[in-house]
């Protein structure tokens, strides 16, 4: 389970979340719908007097103070797969490695900064050493991958602790550019399981995003479980419109390609652009023949054929 230390802090609802009874039933419309305890699946569910009173389609105070919290990260990436086991987690991983290996330039610096800098001053730093001047992207790493948390292991962050200070919760740095947050560091063990229904699992998402102090960054990394399911919603639905893409991981063979069809779809419905899509284990090189073997048979023509179908590139 959670270590006793976050056990004071319980993951926050929404207030929709907060005002139910119980947890929302599979095939529940929404407490905010206009069907809310109407429809024909709120008969018998605990929450249907609640849902039908208006009571809880309140509006959620923590929106706000997750946009301001967010207002500091200049782009939110997601990383998804339909299926596990596609190395979507690894994936991520080295996204925000090789991200944070990037460099920021003066020039791009600058245009974030005030537009109204003297003419002298923006001509003398434009006659700097553009080298010297380059810092490292600043990113983060969120793993809302609330019940199988890999980030702390992949990054080589196990027994880590996250601690709080008066700014919200600190992440963990794999380096000094590089910020990590996980349920996994807040685990009494390896070995702990989470089991969590949907609602807490929302809520642990939103303290992430109201209550980590991320400071600045250049890149936000979201890894994601598989699937598309109440993990994905919330980030949605509490960055506001402000994603600026899913990148969707994947495996040649057509069992793993039906869920990327369905995570194109599922990101077309909320709005969210394809940046791309990234194909894994599309074979093996033997180290010592150099021989190629492929593991999983392309038997519909791999994820080309999605990406062609769909036209799912976005051009950010």
């Amino acid at each position: 389970g959670i270590n006793a230390e976050y056990g004071t802090h319980p993951p926050a609802t929404s207030m929709s979340d907060s005002k139910l009874v119980a947890p929302p039933p599979e095939h529940c419309v929404g407490p905010n719908s206009e069907t809310a305890g109407q429809a024909s699946g709120c008969a018998g569910c605990p929450n249907q007097k609640i849902c039908a009173s208006g009571e809880a389609k309140a509006p959620d105070p923590d929106i706000a103070a997750i946009v301001e919290r967010m207002s500091t990260v200049k782009h939110k990436i997601l990383v998804l797969s339909g299926k596990g086991g596609v190395g979507k987690s690894t994936f991520s991983a080295n996204l925000a490695r090789a991200l944070a290996a990037r460099k920021v330039s003066a020039d791009e610096t600058a245009n974030t900064n005030d537009s109204t800098v003297d003419k002298d001053d923006a001509d003398a730093a434009a006659a700097a050493d553009d080298d010297d001047d380059d810092e490292l992207c600043q990113v983060g790493l969120l793993d809302v991958d609330i019940c199988g948390p890999s980030a702390p292991t992949i990054l080589g962050l196990e027994g880590q602790q996250v601690h709080f200070s008066n700014l919200g919760w600190e992440p963990v740095y794999a380096a000094d550019n590089l910020a990590v947050m996980s349920v996994g560091f807040m685990l009494d063990g390896a070995d702990s399981a989470v089991i969590w229904r949907g609602p807490k699992k929302n809520g642990l998402i939103k303290q992430f995003l109201r209550d980590v102090n991320w400071g600045t960054l250049d890149y936000l990394v979201v890894d994601t479980p598989p699937g598309t399911s109440d993990e994905h919603l919330s980030v949605v639905q509490y960055l506001k419109g402000a994603v600026d893409g899913a990148v969707i991981v994947t495996t040649p063979q057509e069992v793993a390609l039906q869920d990327v069809r369905k995570e194109i779809n599922f990101c077309r419905k909320v709005g969210v652009p394809v940046l791309g899509v990234v194909e894994n284990m599309a074979g093996f090189v033997c180290p010592h023949c150099t021989h190629a073997q492929q593991i999983f048979v392309p038997s519909t023509g791999a994820c080309c054929t999605v990406v062609r179908r769909y036209g799912c590139f976005s051009s950010w």
